[in-house]
């Protein structure tokens, strides 16, 4: 038996939490893990899950191999990485993922551009509003936006992000214009999250919203937002348009929250690959080349 035999397999069963989750990321079948796992677990002389019908459970001689394989993995990882930056190529399958409409507007057609570059570079991405666990899903890299919280991965900065409150001049008319103190008296837009963010006297305040509406797309809220329905709290990507034309007007922009920003962020052990590195590189510059971002700039260097 091969000294490696089972050990893909069994961090996989072991991270995903069933042997089906754990064929799929190896492209392998149920049976053959099953295998794989029997075999390490007689060259072991020792069990390393609980079995049911419904879930597999580390035991506590599991828990202690599976430490010692990441380690391992980590390792030969790092030695295939270090290979691959010789020849500095972008080959391969890279995996990722992004919010929907962010990745449709902006990433997407740089991820595009990078491919057409690197023939030997095979990409999947997954669009979606979820907030995935990269690490135990096998992604390479994933753009984010907003506040990070994951502290497994590695971030680093591809573009800001402000948030504006911002309402159609028909609801403002019928309405009045809101304070902070009696937003809790509007209809509010809710998106995502129910909470919003602002910067008031130098520090950060949170409120929870709350309204008759609610969606988790931003684009549909921001076109119940064009329709006057109520107040809305969105990125700057979305509202850049009808703030400019007069189709919404911003609202507190003394309390504007502070920027965010647009993040790539892949775990640890990735990011020396020359696909992940070369293509957030991409994204970085192809972000600042966008007219979205070059605007901004501008009007941050404009003279008040």
């Amino acid at each position: 038996m091969d000294r490696w035999e089972g050990i893909d397999a069994f961090v996989a069963v072991a991270e995903s939490g069933r042997f089906a989750n754990a064929a799929a990321l190896l492209g392998v079948s149920n049976s053959h893990v099953s295998r794989l796992i029997a075999r390490l677990e007689e060259r072991l002389q020792t069990r390393l899950f609980y079995r049911s019908t419904r879930q597999v459970r580390l035991t506590e001689t599991g828990h202690t191999f599976l430490a010692h394989c990441r380690r391992l993995q980590d390792g030969f990882d790092d030695a295939l990485h270090a290979v691959q930056d010789l020849e500095g190529t972008p080959k391969g399958m890279l995996r990722m993922t992004c919010a929907l409409t962010y990745g449709e507007r902006f990433v997407v057609p740089l991820v595009n551009d990078f491919i057409a570059r690197h023939p030997q570079l095979r990409v999947e991405i997954e669009l979606t509003n979820r907030t995935l666990d990269i690490v135990q899903e096998g992604f390479d890299l994933a753009v984010r936006l907003g506040r990070l919280s994951d502290s497994r991965l590695v971030a680093t900065r591809l573009a800001p992000r402000v948030m504006y409150l911002c309402a159609a001049p028909d609801y403002l008319a019928r309405r009045g214009l809101p304070t902070l103190e009696d937003l809790a008296q509007h209809d509010c837009l809710v998106g995502t999250s129910d909470t919003w963010v602002f910067q008031a006297n130098g520090s950060v305040r949170t409120l929870r919203v709350s309204g008759r509406w609610r969606c988790n797309s931003g684009q549909a809220v921001l076109d119940a937002a064009l329709r006057g329905f109520g107040l809305c709290q969105l990125p700057d990507y979305y509202v850049r348009e009808p703030l400019g034309d007069g189709r919404l007007q911003a609202l507190l922009p003394d309390l504007q929250p502070p920027d965010t920003a647009v993040w790539a962020v892949f775990p640890a052990q990735r990011h020396r690959s020359p696909k992940v590195r070369l293509l957030v590189e991409h994204l970085r510059h192809g972000l600042s080349m966008r007219l979205e971002y070059q605007e901004r700039d501008a009007a941050l260097r404009s003279p008040a």
